[in-house]
């Protein structure tokens, strides 16, 4: 029975309620048994510890797709909703097509005809969740340190969008607000 994970990455929320950057979701199909010994909540995982993990990830899976909402969509919809349709893409490019749906957290829009559950903090608990996790999350951060060559900056290569004193004061003397959102 294949067995589908989703997990999002939403835009980082700083202390002045700025938002930078898309929301990420991926989705991991793993082999029955799959285990790695650094695989966890990718809070948890060191940034090189995660790149591994990505490859090993993205070799080792029966399937994985990782869907992504940008900013403009984001204000237009709402982050929830954002959510929802990033894991939906992820969902919509998996080359197999689970039974289950595991999802990370407490709610979910249903999708297609596909059963799911909701597992708070199940990127600790499901090796499945925690791969997705190490997915949305290493694509998102690679995506923000590709706009960091753009735009040096906002320390996205470091910060990831995440808020910092050099961010909060990049976005304080900048006019360029194309990836940064207000709620």
């Amino acid at each position: 029975m294949p067995l589908c994970v989703v997990r999002t990455i939403p835009p980082a929320l700083i202390t002045i309620k700025v938002y930078a950057g898309p929301v990420f979701a991926a989705a991991v199909i793993l082999p029955k048994g799959f285990y790695h010994p650094l695989l966890n909540d990718s809070k948890q995982v060191k940034e090189k510890d995660r790149e591994t993990l990505r490859f090993i990830i993205e070799k080792e899976s029966i399937a994985f797709a990782v869907g992504r909402v940008d900013n403009d969509e984001i204000d237009s919809i709402n982050i929830l909703q954002a959510s929802y349709k990033a894991m939906h893409i992820s969902l919509d490019n998996l080359a197999v097509i689970p039974e289950l749906l595991l999802v990370d957290g407490n709610r979910f829009k249903q999708y297609q005809e596909i059963p799911h559950k909701c597992i708070i903090k199940g990127d600790s608990k499901y090796t499945s969740i925690a791969a997705a996790s190490i997915l949305a999350k290493t694509y998102r951060d690679e995506y923000m340190c590709q706009l960091h060559n753009e735009f040096p900056n906002y320390g996205w290569n470091k910060n990831k969008g995440y808020g910092t004193a050099i961010h909060r004061k990049a976005i304080e003397n900048s006019t360029t607000y194309f990836i940064i959102r207000y709620p």
